[in-house]
């Protein structure tokens, strides 16, 4: 799933890891001058293919790992909270996993509906809390797992990304159940009968300011 790298010269937050330490990223100094395209494709929230190819959850992961390390993605220098109350500095390195992040998150912006949404990033940390702490066998996290596990029953979809210099670019999403609606939310067609009128919104705005009034 990725690379960590801990101790040595990082016990020091202020010195830079040596670039000889990398195993599975190239800097993004020295990662191509041109940017590679992939599609990454869902069903319910899991990757299952990658350019239109199904894979297994190991070969796509492998897979990406390769292609998105050689181009300088997936880096990351943290200093963490560790469970015992002490902070401790660890450096990874985490290429496919950032690809798909991006991606899952792209794709759930458009299929998932925002209020779940918002319960759902509630949610995160304390399940990554419990990842981090050992507690993936616990009744607290087969809850947490069945919540999210229920709000990704629609993440369906394609989910295109540009890897460039270490970055992960968003170029294009798409899903046979998108919420998003090109009609409703065009500027192009304003006063068209099947837009969003601009004019519903007044009264919901004067409602939404009548705590803020003052007189």
């Amino acid at each position: 799933m990725h690379v960590s790298y801990e101790g040595g010269v990082l016990e020091d937050p202020w010195q830079a890891p040596e670039e000889d330490m990398f195993l599975t990223t190239c800097s993004p100094e020295r990662a191509p001058d041109s940017p590679v395209e992939v599609e990454i494709g869902f069903e319910r929230g899991t990757p299952v293919s990658v350019d239109g190819c199904t894979q297994s959850p190991a070969e796509l992961l492998l897979g990406l790992n390769k292609l998105a390390g050689a181009h300088g993605v997936g880096r990351v220098d943290m200093v963490e909270n560790r469970f015992v109350g002490l902070k401790s500095r660890g450096v990874y390195e985490t290429p496919g996993g950032t690809v798909l992040h991006v991606a899952h998150r792209a794709i759930e912006s458009i299929t998932l509906d925002r209020e779940v949404m918002h319960e759902r990033d509630r949610l995160a940390p304390r399940f990554a809390e419990l990842i981090y702490n050992g507690f993936w066998y616990s009744p607290e996290m087969d809850f947490l797992r069945a919540a999210i596990d229920a709000s990704q029953q629609n993440v369906t979809g394609e989910v295109r990304v540009k890897l460039y210099k270490g970055g992960v670019y968003v170029t294009g999403r798409r899903s046979p159940v998108s919420l998003y609606s090109e009609a409703l939310s065009s500027f192009e067609d304003a006063g068209a009968a099947d837009t969003y009128d601009q004019r519903d919104a007044a009264g919901f705005i004067r409602l939404q300011g009548l705590r803020l009034y003052r007189g």
